[in-house]
């Protein structure tokens, strides 16, 4: 029986659907190979239906794109601030 692995990060587990997408792989047997190796539920069936279709579609990259949301409140005149009071 194979290790699991814990808390994989979301760009490894993309990049396993991106691997076995390559090989032609059924997003159904792509997510229990996942599902046998990570953690349970890791990522649901839907969700590597999803990530399969993006890569069928071109997709290359694995990682999180930007999107917009909540700006940061912290800028250098912050950091610096709470630096020098912390000194």
């Amino acid at each position: 029986m194979p290790r699991s692995i814990e808390n994989p990060a979301d760009c490894e587990i993309r990049s396993d659907i991106r691997f076995f997408n390559a090989k032609d792989v059924k997003a159904t047997e792509n997510h229990r190979q996942i599902s046998n190796v990570c953690e349970e539920n890791i990522m649901s069936e839907g969700m590597v239906r999803k990530w399969v279709r993006a890569y069928k579609d071109g997709r290359t990259n694995v990682h999180d794109e930007e999107r917009s949301g909540r700006p940061s409140v912290i800028n250098e005149d912050l950091v610096q601030k709470v630096d020098g009071k912390v000194r």
